[in-house]
């Protein structure tokens, strides 16, 4: 129970790396907001994980939909002290000058301008409250890249700077910013990294990871469990590898 009484807010939590973040903090007794696009599917996670979970609908690009979010939260909690930006996005495999303008402005608008709309609705609250945990889901793409998934290689590693900056600056408020670096896991977004997903390319892919698996949500929400915890009061920009050897 080491996020006993701890209220969390994850996005994209209602699949993948989100949901076995999800999962695991409300196994160790945090209350948690299932965050996603998709709210039909993070109502009935909601619904089956129980009282202590709660499901909201947003679309982390816009403004007004992460600030309703926020506000549920509080209204529902009381209080966030977790947050966890989760949801991203990515553009196919594709030579860096042919990725259209339109797949740029998704991966731009998920994957980074979220990172600044929920500080925006969240961090007067941790201010006010004089504590918080942030914790952005990165990727080993921002650092070490691999060719063709240039412009999401550039938004992750914009997150892993953006983290020890608000790092920095936030840590005299306490308020603790975290991200961790997974290598690519069975989730909806590993077709998109792979291009295509046959027995070839994926033994390709795993060649590359010297502990020899993808990783899991397990793996996240485990790292994720110890980062958001009391026992890393004296961790803050931090970008925790944990991707079985890939960026060594």
């Amino acid at each position: 129970m080491r996020l006993a009484g701890k209220c969390a807010i994850v996005t994209g939590g209602a699949s993948g790396f989100g949901l076995g973040i999800v999962d695991k903090f409300l196994a160790e007794g945090a209350r948690v907001m299932i965050a996603d696009i998709n709210g039909d599917s993070a109502s009935a996670l909601a619904a089956e994980r129980g009282d202590a979970a709660l499901a909201q609908q947003v679309d982390v690009a816009n403004a007004a939909s992460v600030k309703a979010m926020a506000e549920a939260a509080i209204a529902g909690f009381g209080k966030v002290d977790i947050l966890i930006n989760n949801a991203g996005v990515t553009h196919l495999p594709t030579p860096l000058d042919e990725v259209s303008e339109e797949d740029f402005d998704r991966v731009y608008n998920v994957n980074m301008k979220s990172v600044y709309l929920t500080a925006r609705a969240l961090v007067p609250h941790m201010k006010t409250n004089g504590s918080g945990a942030i914790l952005n889901v990165a990727s080993t793409a921002g650092v070490s890249p691999r060719a063709n998934l240039n412009w999401y290689n550039a938004s992750k590693g914009w997150m892993i700077t953006a983290t020890k900056t608000m790092a920095v600056e936030l840590a005299p408020k306490g308020i603790r910013v975290n991200a961790i670096n997974p290598v690519a896991g069975e989730t909806p977004l590993l077709q998109s990294f792979m291009g295509e997903d046959t027995p070839e390319v994926r033994a390709k892919f795993l060649s590359t990871i010297p502990i020899g698996r993808f990783s899991t949500p397990e793996d996240m929400g485990n790292a994720a469990c110890y980062l958001c915890s009391d026992e890393a009061s004296m961790v803050t920009g931090v970008a925790m590898e944990v991707d079985g050897g890939r960026c060594i």
